[in-house]
């Protein structure tokens, strides 16, 4: 008598979405559900934003929770170098969320990533309180100083680019070369429309202007090249408990790159009211100290840290002028206008 097979374990009722990839998603979670001890109970999924999703299993009187992320394939393969071997080769794994596990839609559009979920925890910019803000300057000056002149940074270059000086002067030329396209006959703008344009190229143009003074400031100021989050908005911070007191961890490595120091203070120390911003900065000073970093004057940072958000909103010129001229899109010139409202709201980071 042949005995009969075991019968296969009943699949998990994970809710359906119309997202890409979703069934290859769904086979891959089966596998992490049971890994992770998730075998019955109620499973709830709720969005958190585009591409965002968190889904929660009760199951033997626990909650576990897990944050399932779509990417574009090559963004996908940066997280994973971050998480899976650029972080561990610096001794850092255990400051960002573990990758449990990944999914490829069949046809190679896009992949899944399940991670463990960290829960809240972010950092209130309003509201900094000193202890919390000083665990995740010390985790991002740790990340600085232990990557500067690792191995691993010619790979990240590889892989992931530089937020330096290349960073600025290819975006501010793209940002000129697309505006400059944006006129009759290839684009018919509203005299308004017209106007906004030109103002934008007229602040773009002093900045080509001014180029070789900040390329030189960003090359001997800036930092050593390192790697870094590109990031880091207090959204991507978090800072929870343990039995050794309080720990930081960086969410959302998306924009992970090589560059300065100088591209990862700026976006930070932005998040802020000015006048929290020169503790944080001094926390950051004595944390790189005892690996013989010292950084410039405030005036000097001020310009490196200006260059720095010059940097990032020429590239946000970029993608809506390429809308425009590709397809016309209504909303472009809106994201055009909203660029402006941020050269005229900048204003140095530090008291000076």
């Amino acid at each position: 008598m042949i005995d009969a097979p075991p019968s296969a374990p009943p699949r998990h009722s994970i809710p359906g979405t119309a997202e890409p990839g979703w069934t290859e998603l769904c086979d891959v979670l089966e596998d992490v559900l049971a890994d992770n001890g998730a075998n019955g109970g109620p499973i709830e999924l709720e969005r958190l934003k585009s591409r965002v999703y968190r889904l929660g299993v009760g199951a033997d009187g626990r909650a576990h929770s897990f944050v399932l992320k779509r990417f574009d394939p090559w963004l996908a393969r940066r997280n994973e170098l971050v998480l899976r071997r650029w972080l561990p080769a610096l001794g850092l794994e255990e400051r960002a969320p573990r990758l449990l596990a990944t999914a490829a839609e069949r046809h190679g559009g896009c992949v899944w990533h399940v991670y463990e979920d960290l829960g809240e925890g972010a950092l209130d910019p309003a509201h900094p309180d000193p202890e919390r803000v000083g665990v995740v300057v010390a985790l991002i000056a740790e990340l600085h100083t232990r990557a500067a002149g690792h191995a691993l940074v010619p790979e990240c270059r590889h892989f992931c680019g530089n937020l330096g000086a290349p960073f600025f002067a290819a975006n501010l030329a793209d940002a000129i070369a697309l505006l400059e396209r944006l006129a009759p006959p290839r684009v018919e703008p509203t005299p308004e429309q017209g106007a906004l344009r030109g103002r934008l190229l007229t602040r773009l143009y002093r900045l080509r202007d001014d180029l070789p003074r900040r390329v030189h400031l960003l090359e001997t100021l800036g930092g050593p090249d390192t790697l870094l989050h590109g990031d880091l908005w207090t959204t991507n911070t978090l800072v929870h408990p343990t039995p050794r007191g309080l720990m930081a961890r960086l969410i959302d490595w998306d924009h992970a790159a090589v560059g300065p120091v100088s591209y990862d203070l700026s976006t930070f120390l932005y998040r802020f009211p000015k006048p929290e911003r020169p503790w944080i900065l001094e926390a950051y000073r004595r944390a790189v100290a005892p690996a013989g970093w010292h950084l410039p004057p405030t005036w000097l940072l001020n310009v490196v840290f200006e260059t720095a958000e010059y940097a990032r909103y020429a590239n946000r010129i970029i993608w809506p002028a390429v809308a425009l001229l590709e397809q016309r899109a209504a909303w472009g010139f809106e994201q055009l206008a909203e660029v402006e409202r941020w050269f005229d709201a900048l204003e140095l980071a530090l008291p000076d």
